[in-house]
């Protein structure tokens, strides 16, 4: 397989431009995607792997991003357990899990990952169409972001999800899901994700000392199950609203990626964390809604530290936004982003 510049900056080796991607960018800020949902509804562009493949090269395309992500929902895996699933037009489960008899409703267990083929097959068809040297990320919810969407329904509503931490709900759903989604993992590395991401975007509503008791043993048990199916792929670990705090409680841990968001110093990250893992972030998404005008001072003045450090401090950089771009962003400040990263860093 051709080393892209993305497996390279996993691998911290990169000695050329960093590689750029956004996350959420094949999205609603987008005319091709906007055209496609004139077509088919949003189920179907996950669901149908072609569709969803179309879905995915449309930023690459446009933009000449360096890597495409699979196009999906990290709520599938609540689906395929029993919970249900519609948008309407935000995700809407059948019930919530508050007591043991919802507990008990839930099923478990790896064979429910085959209700997840179509995501190996879009990753398949991704792959097919993107050239050579683009990489491409497979990606699923972190396990606590995932009984917070499952307890509360939403990623933004952890404290409503807090007392089953201590009430036994959140260990017995984890007891269920993590068969899943170790196995889902694998059959997106197998289909051809490059490096898979797990999204913990609820891990920042609770403190580090709750983190790491609840949250930490969690991931090592799913990274755990996952390397037994796949020694070899990286796994990057984005966890919204964390700092220091929680990532030091991380160490050890096998995934070779720490995605940060746009609080933190980037280069202070690269310096600090640089030599254990690829790093990848971390514009603020708000930026790319100014206009123009002010945008392209700002992004200079960003980037311009970055310039400074060595290609040997910036070997892990994967150059991107601190969480995913906004609905309402112009198309042509994406265009200036990609066009300034590559003019400074070539």
């Amino acid at each position: 397989m051709t080393e892209t510049a993305l497996t390279a900056a996993l691998a911290r080796r990169n000695t050329g431009r960093p590689p750029v991607w956004f996350m959420r960018q094949a999205g609603r800020y987008h005319s091709h995607y906007q055209g496609l949902k004139r077509q088919v509804d949003f189920i179907t562009l996950c669901k149908d792997p072609l569709w969803a493949a179309e879905t995915a090269m449309g930023p690459v395309h446009d933009f000449n991003f360096d890597a495409a992500i699979l196009f999906s929902d990290l709520l599938f895996p609540l689906e395929v357990m029993g919970m249900g699933l519609r948008y309407d037009p935000g995700p809407k489960l059948d019930f919530h899990l508050q007591t043991p008899a919802d507990l008990a409703r839930l099923q478990g267990g790896a064979a429910l990952a085959a209700g997840l083929q179509f995501q190996a097959e879009a990753v398949t068809l991704t792959r097919r169409r993107l050239r050579a040297d683009k990489g491409l990320i497979g990606f699923v919810g972190g396990p606590f972001t995932l009984y917070v969407y499952a307890a509360a329904g939403s990623h933004e509503n952890a404290a409503a999800a807090l007392p089953g931490l201590s009430n036994g709900l959140y260990a017995g759903f984890n007891e269920k899901l993590l068969d899943v989604l170790a196995h889902n993992m694998a059959l997106q590395a197998r289909a051809g994700a490059e490096v898979v991401a797990l999204f913990d975007t609820a891990a920042g509503e609770i403190d580090a000392e709750t983190y790491g008791q609840h949250v930490v043993p969690v991931l090592a048990d799913l990274l755990a199950r996952f390397r037994k199916l796949d020694a070899l792929t990286p796994v990057t670990y984005y966890s919204r609203g964390t700092g220091p705090a929680h990532w030091d409680q991380l160490d050890g841990l096998p995934f070779q990626c720490l995605g940060i968001d746009w609080r933190h110093d980037l280069c202070e990250v690269l310096q600090r964390y640089g030599d254990r893992y690829a790093i990848q972030g971390n514009v603020d998404p708000d930026w790319l809604l100014l206009p123009a005008a002010e945008l392209e001072p700002r992004l200079r003045a960003w980037f311009a530290p970055l310039q400074r450090l060595s290609a040997q401090q910036r070997r892990g950089w994967i150059c991107g936004l601190g969480h995913g771009i906004l609905q309402k962003t112009p198309e042509e400040n994406v265009r200036l982003f990609l066009r300034l990263q590559r003019e400074l860093f070539a």
